[in-house]
């Protein structure tokens, strides 16, 4: 099978959810494992869509972000990180990787909270399976669990600003990830097993963008276990493995 580069999209997130969901939106789009603590969780493309659109309608409704505003992810790989890139992208924003006191709204872990003092609007991720609450946050820091999940999981995608990641256009990133696919031999119907870091453009796009705009699905195992990586690859019936 070929690659199947998503053309003319809104955002980077139509872009990633439009091939599964024109094919199969009940099977799995993104599947996460953290070797360190044991979890597995896994979401089908229908599941990513509404925690993003949760993400994108908080973004918009609540938080006041408008096409062209930045907005910080500053998390480490995790299927909440996963969710909040692409409800960022959905609202039309640019993100921005790590900390930057310019933008709209800064996404961290709890850990992470001195690093974005001067941002107006936080939000906590609590990268843990079931997004339960963060107890006992300073006074205006929002928890991501209770306050995205109140909203709903239906988002009418809008046209961002001139950039959607490091300076780059939605056109441009589309193409470097459909590119980096063609490079790793990812196709439309790949299982990809990945332990590639997100923590630079070129490393989200490979580690995370370039897998599903082809139409393929992503495992991604943090803090990974070498003794183990062949055997999930086998469970996971992986067929490309990237680090």
């Amino acid at each position: 099978m070929s690659t199947r580069p998503a053309r003319d999209v809104a955002t980077v997130t139509d872009a990633v959810f439009g091939p599964a969901m024109a094919t199969d939106p009940a099977s799995p789009l993104f599947t996460f494992y953290d070797d360190a603590s044991g979890e597995r969780t896994e979401l089908s493309t229908l599941t990513a869509v509404n925690w993003a659109a949760k993400t994108a309608n908080f973004l918009r409704d609540e938080i006041g972000v408008a096409p062209g505003d930045r907005v910080a992810v500053d998390l480490p790989e995790h299927w909440q990180t996963f969710t909040i890139l692409l409800g960022a992208w959905w609202a039309g924003a640019e993100v921005v990787l790590g900390s930057d006191p310019s933008v709209s709204v800064a996404f961290c872990a709890r850990d992470r909270l001195d690093a974005h003092a001067d941002v107006d609007e936080v939000v906590v991720a609590p990268l843990d399976p079931f997004a339960l609450p963060v107890a006992d946050l300073p006074i205006g820091v929002t928890d991501f669990g209770s306050g995205v999940r109140v909203h709903g999981d239906q988002f009418a995608p809008i046209v961002g600003g001139p950039a959607a990641l490091d300076g780059r256009t939605v056109a441009e990133i589309v193409a470097a990830a459909t590119a980096r696919a063609a490079a790793d031999d990812v196709t439309a119907g790949s299982r990809v097993v990945s332990t590639c870091r997100w923590d630079t453009a070129d490393g989200l796009i490979r580690g995370v963008l370039a897998t599903p705009v082809v139409g393929a699905s992503l495992v991604h195992v943090s803090h990974p276990d070498a003794g183990a990586m062949a055997r999930r690859a086998d469970t996971e019936k992986a067929t490309v493995s990237l680090s």
